[in-house]
Order: C-alpha cells, then structure tokens, then sequence
C-alpha cells in the first residue's frame, strides 16, 4: 500500500485485530471499516492583493449508523484525503467507546494558516461551508461539524453565520459546536478534550493493580509527566494534571524541547511564549538536542497532543514512559505500539482518550436543539432545597453557617458544572469498560476500544435488518 494511504490502512489494521475477537458477520464488518461518503472541494480565492488562489478541502462522512455524523475541521498542510478518511474513522470509533450517538466524519482544508490573513481565513471558511451545504455534507441532523487542529471558535462562528443564511432550519444552532458561549456554545467546550483526558489517565491510575503491574503507586499525585503539544488539547491536559498533583518536567514544541526535574510553571511559561515566541530559554528550564528529545525523557506519563505518526518505530525503543496517554490523532503507529506494548507499556489509545471534545459537543448539541441552556430549570431549586437542608442542620445542631459556607454548600448546579459532572462520568464509565474488555480478552486498552466501537456499532447495523 503506498504512503499516501498510510494513516487510513494503521486505523484498519487496528480494526481488523479488535474484530478477530468479536462473532459478526464478515460482510458487515467490511462495511463498517470503509468511509461512506467522501468529498472533495476545490474553489477559487481572492486574496487582498487581488489574485486567485485554488484552495482544496474535503469532508470524509465514515459511517452513517447514527445521524449525524460528527468530526471536526483540520486547516493544515498536512491535511490529504488519506489523513481525512482515517480520522472519520477514528471518530466512528471513538463516539462509540464513549456512548455518544454519532456517526463519524472529519473535514480539513490544505492551508498553512500563517499565509493568510483574517479576512482571507474568513472568506476560506464561509465559501467551504457553502460547498458543504450544496453537497449536503453540513446541518443538525445529517453532518455537524467542529473544531480541530488549526480551527477555533472564530471559524465556527462564521460556519453558523454561513449556513444561517442559506437554511431556515429552525435548529441552525446545532450545524457546528466548539462555537462561543455568545452564538449559542457550551461552558467547558473550549477544555474538553484536554479536561478528558485528564479524566482519562487519572482513572487509569487509580486501578490499583494495574499500577502495581507497571511498578507504580496508585494515583495521579506526584507522577511526572511530558507533553508533546502546547496547543488548546496540551495546555488544558498539562493544566489539569498538574491541578490533580502530577508534575510537568518535560514540553516537546515545534520550535524544540525543554526539561526541568524540579517541574516547570506551565501559565508562566505560555506568558513567556507568547512574548518570546519559543519555549525555549524559558527560567529553570534545559534545552534538548532536538524537538523531539523530550519525548525520551524519563518520566511516568508521557501525552503526545500534537500530530499523528509522533511514535513510531524509530524512536519507540527509546520512549520511557511506563503510560502514554494519546491525546492527539494517531500518534502512536502500528510498528511503535507493539514495541511498547511488548514492554510493558500501558497506552491509552486515542479512540478512548480524546473523546472528551466530541462528548461535550454532544451537550453543546443537545442544548442547541432543545433551545435551553442546561441548569436553567433547575439550578434555583437546588439553592432553595439545600439551603432548607442546611437550616434543618442548624436547627438541630445549634451550627451556624457564614455567608460564605452557605454560598458554596447550597450552590446548584449550573451549565459548566453539568457539562464538567457528564464528561467525567463518560470518562470514567467508559475506562473501565475498555479495561474488563482488556482483561477479558487479554489484549491492550486499543484493541480493547476497537472491540467495544465494532461490537456496539454492529449491534446497530444487525438492529436495522440491513445484515443478517
């Protein structure tokens, strides 16, 4: 198979391993492992100087079990139809592992965002909306769109302010998430995906004997760690772990690498990049040899949050880290993960791990189409009934609670805390599920996942009568 479908063919051979231990049909399962639908844009730009440049883009839909379908929108370089499909792919799965009822799909446009203006990002973002729509690859209930690597809530927005021009759906809401709280987002989306996979490895380390496996103590407290990626995903995953007690001591970045084994101040550190533009030279720090290097560095946990194809077989002999905690794409390949794994390597894949962005863009979604912000029915209520539980409690205990404990104990639940509340509990349930999968069948947590998305996309596709 030639490089140009090597992405997609890594996501396929890890399916067909996960499908060897499941009992469906041949027929169904080579169904569900192809891309349903696949689109490929080209339209013209008119740039500020006045001259036309051709801008390619696609939009892969990979299954249509459930509707719609779900994936965000890639603007890089790197951006190909191969690099789509298995990230459609990927989506699929990774909805599946984690309940969220959507199928799987994915967008990019090949651009280096830095040679563009806003203007011209904008005119970009709104003309591959408007092919979306003609081609019916966009709307609430057939393909909702969100962000990813080089996108964020400003090209959302202008994907919702596109369509709402050309549809009167009275749910237009729900054609995107990752959009800001002011056009209709959810609190707690812009974090997600890194709060998940905090979630994600905490859980990982609370099991006990799994930890004893890896000659580790149980729990996240006093962990080192390294992040491969200072990007929304990293920072937020960086941030959480180290508020759950770990320590960072290691950042691999484009422009290189640093180290530091008293631990490095992550918030001081971002204000330092964005007035020097490096992380390099940051106090306290050391520079490695290559940007990779910090990938090698002796620590507990290791978080690649940048790209796909980061482990491979060049570098995964060298890789020390007892836990991978894959918060990017398809970062480890093939080749690499069965060098770890053969090491004794916990690796928490990426179709579990990352899932957190997509699950809360299904909350986003669902508030969306129910025109209701979540908390708004109940939040008072709560107040109300916690504060006559608490004067219950001073009535019969002479204690007297100050303004300030009564604020926080009778607090109600609003929309941050739900969203938070949910993503952990999916989190959580998810984990362990994939884990008694992996000990059932004793193989590792990715095929383990891959077993759990096959077996409950499958139950779905036989439910249909479409296959015996």
């Amino acid at each position: 198979m030639s490089d140009s479908y090597q992405f997609f063919a890594q996501v396929n051979k890890a399916f067909d391993k996960a499908a060897s231990y499941t009992n469906l049909d041949r027929g169904l399962l080579a169904q569900m492992r192809i891309c349903n639908d696949v689109l490929h844009i080209t339209f013209p730009l008119e740039k500020d100087d006045g001259s036309i440049e051709v801008i390619e883009g696609w939009r892969v839909e990979h299954s249509h079990h459930k509707l719609p379908t779900k994936g965000g929108i890639r603007y890089a370089m790197t951006v190909n139809e191969d690099e789509t499909m298995a990230l459609a792919a990927l989506m699929t799965y990774k909805c599946a592992v984690v309940d969220v009822p959507f199928g799987g799909a994915k967008g990019g446009i090949r651009i280096d965002k830095k040679k563009y203006s806003e203007t011209e990002i904008e005119r970009i973002t709104r003309r591959y909306t408007f092919e979306l729509y003609k081609k019916n690859f966009i709307g609430p209930g057939l393909d909702v769109p969100a962000p990813d690597y080089g996108t964020g809530e400003k090209e959302m927005a202008w994907i919702l302010d596109t369509f709402r021009q050309i549809s009167t759906d009275i749910n237009a809401e729900g054609c995107v998430t990752g959009k800001p709280i002011s056009h209709g987002g959810i609190r707690g989306r812009k974090e997600a995906t890194g709060r998940g996979v905090y979630f994600g490895v905490r859980e990982a380390c609370n099991h006990v004997e799994d930890m004893k496996e890896l000659g580790l103590e149980p729990g996240l407290e006093g962990k080192t760690f390294v992040i491969q990626g200072l990007g929304n995903v990293g920072y937020h995953a960086a941030k959480n772990m180290i508020e759950g007690g770990a320590k960072l001591i290691g950042i691999a970045e484009l422009e290189g690498s640093i180290w530091s084994e008293e631990g490095i101040d992550l918030d001081n550190l971002v204000q330092y990049r964005k007035e020097a533009g490096t992380i390099l030279g940051f106090e306290g720090t050391k520079e490695l040899e290559t940007r990779d290097k910090a990938l090698e560095l002796d620590c507990d946990i290791l978080i690649p949050a940048a790209l796909e194809n980061q482990l491979n077989e060049k570098n995964a002999s060298r890789i020390k880290a007892k836990i991978i905690g894959e918060a990017a794409n398809g970062p480890t390949t093939s080749e690499a993960h069965e060098i770890l794994k053969n090491r004794g390597t916990l690796i928490i894949p990426d179709n579990y791990l990352n899932a957190g962005g997509v699950t809360v863009s299904y909350f986003e979604w669902l508030k969306n189409l129910s025109h209701v912000r979540f908390g708004r029915m109940g939040k008072r209520f709560e107040e109300t009934s916690y504060r006559k539980i608490l004067s219950v409690i001073e009535n019969i205990s002479d204690r007297r609670f100050t303004d300030k404990e009564l604020e926080y104990l009778a607090q109600g639940a609003g929309e941050g805390e739900l969203v938070d509340s949910g993503l952990e509990e999916t989190m959580i349930q998810a984990y362990n599920e994939i884990n008694e999968l992996r000990k059932k069948h004793n193989v590792d947590l990715r095929t383990a996942a891959f077993i759990s998305s096959i077996e409950k996309v499958g139950l779905i596709y036989e439910s249909m009568g479409i296959f015996p």
